[in-house]
This record gives C-alpha cells, structure tokens and sequence, in this order.
C-alpha cells in the first residue's frame, strides 16, 4: 500500500492564507496481478469533523483504512479550522477533489467514482462541496466536473443552521455572522443536480441534534435528489466506526448494534450508484 502526504497549497502552487494548511493523507492500496493494470479503482475524499474547530484524528485513518479494505483508494483532509472562515476549508475540499482526478492515472482511480465522505462539522464541509461546486469561491481551482463528488456519505453531519443543531460549527465557521449562517445551511442549499447522499446518524445524538439529518433527507426529497437515511437509535455524538478500533478497549459507549454496519450500507449505496471496481478491457 502506498502512503504519502501531500501539501496542496504546495502541490497547486497557491499561497495559501496566513497561517493556513491543507495536508492531503492518502492511502493506496496494491492491486492484484490479474488484470491490476486494467481496472479502475473508486476512491473516497474524508472529512473529518471537529467542530470546524480542529479536525478530528479519530476520523481520519481509521476511516480510511476501512474504505482501503473495500478496494478503495482513500484520501483524508487535514483542513484549515477556526479562525480561518468561510470558504478557506471548503476550497481546500474542492483542491482535493481536483489532486485525486488530476492524479487518477496514477493511482488507477475512476474519475467518475469519487466520493466524498464526512463527519460531523465535515459533513457540513461535504455537504458544501456537493452542493457549492459551482461557486465563484471556487472558480480558480477548476471546472464544476473536476470539484463535485459524485455522490455523498453524510455521517451526524452539523447540516442546518437554525433551531436545535451545533451553533458552535457554524460560529467557527462564519465568525459569527448570521446571515452567512444562514446562507450556508445545508438544506437550503439542496439543488436537484447535487450528488446523491447516504445520511446517518443516531437518535439519541444530544450534540448534533438528528432533526440536521431529518431536515436534510426532507430538502433532498423535495428537490428530487436520490439518497439513502439512516436514523439509528442508541449512540453518541462522533462515534467514527463505533468499535475497539477507536475507542479503548472495553470502553466503547452504548450503541445500537446496527450502528455498526453503517460503512456496509454505505457502501452498499455508493455501489447502487456505480462506485464499483471496474474493468477497461
């Protein structure tokens, strides 16, 4: 498996904001021999949460190594936080969603199967991404094609900006200012060409409210958007994969067990959409 970190304020020749970093993780693995050289690999971008505060470890390799099991090509975000502001992390995203299909031959991965995956503060980040391609914050980095994900995971995503949610997300992310905010709330950014998106997240989530996904789904719906909802009962607040792999042992918190599968039926979502190993032959 190949694994290297790559600056890309560096990589693309930008001066990045003062004293803001955008380091890219990635993880690729190896192909078998038959027909390796063939085939074409889906990859995933991850984007940790942290509250748009700090960005969140627990998030990051785990995660990635889970999707690498998968057959996929994985990539993991270290973003710019607090106090840099809208849109210094999400231009970031969309730089690393330009390196994974301007590196693509390289690392045997499909243009057309990236996926974007995020948690939490990073759901939000995501959900920007697949909804904000076309934005004139990021008309520099490339073409629409280059910076929209083909299809979203949505994990406890801080998703809307009004009544119960993670007001502090959204305080790290626009300094305060309100009608931001509110411009930048998720379900009133659905629009009917964004990707389609696997949402979860648990009921008994006291720190992002689950009605953020509720009212999420509900706009997609509306908008005619395809996605996938998963409201699990029992489970805190950032539970990444919800195992010994994140927590000590003998100290993960009260789950549902179902909570578990949740990157299974991810993925099972992503491969209805066409994320799959594919064959050029």
């Amino acid at each position: 498996m190949h694994v290297q970190s790559v600056d890309l304020y560096r990589f693309f020749n930008m001066t990045p904001p003062d004293g803001a970093a955008a380091q890219l993780r990635m993880w690729i693995p190896d192909l078998l021999p038959l027909g390796g050289g063939s085939r074409r690999r889906p990859a995933v971008l991850i984007l940790p949460g942290g509250g748009y505060g700090h960005v969140s470890n627990r998030e990051l390799e785990p995660v990635a190594l889970r999707f690498v099991a998968k057959g996929y090509a994985a990539f993991g975000l270290q973003y710019s936080c607090a106090p840099h502001r809208f849109p210094v992390a999400l231009r970031e995203a969309a730089m690393a969603m330009k390196f994974i299909r301007q590196q693509a031959v390289e690392y045997l991965i499909n243009t057309h199967l990236v996926a974007a995956v995020g948690f939490s503060a990073g759901g939000h980040l995501c959900g920007t991404l697949g909804t904000l391609f076309d934005t004139p914050e990021l008309s520099d980095l490339g073409s629409a094609d280059q910076l929209r994900p083909d299809v979203l995971g949505l994990c406890y995503p801080v998703a809307v900006s009004w009544g119960k949610t993670h007001a502090g997300s959204f305080q790290n992310l626009t300094g305060g200012d309100a009608q931001l905010s509110a411009n930048l709330s998720l379900d009133r950014l659905v629009r009917p060409d964004m990707p389609p998106a696997f949402i979860w997240h648990t009921r008994l989530d006291a720190s992002v409210p689950c009605r953020n996904s509720l009212l999420l789904a509900t706009a997609m719906e509306e908008a005619g958007v395809d996605f996938a909802l998963h409201i699990y009962y029992r489970g805190c607040h950032g539970l990444s994969l919800a195992d010994e792999t994140v927590y000590p042992v003998g100290a993960v918190p009260p789950i549902s067990s179902d909570v578990l599968d949740w990157v299974d039926a991810m993925l099972t979502f992503f491969e209805e959409q066409g994320l799959r190993m594919i064959s050029l032959e």
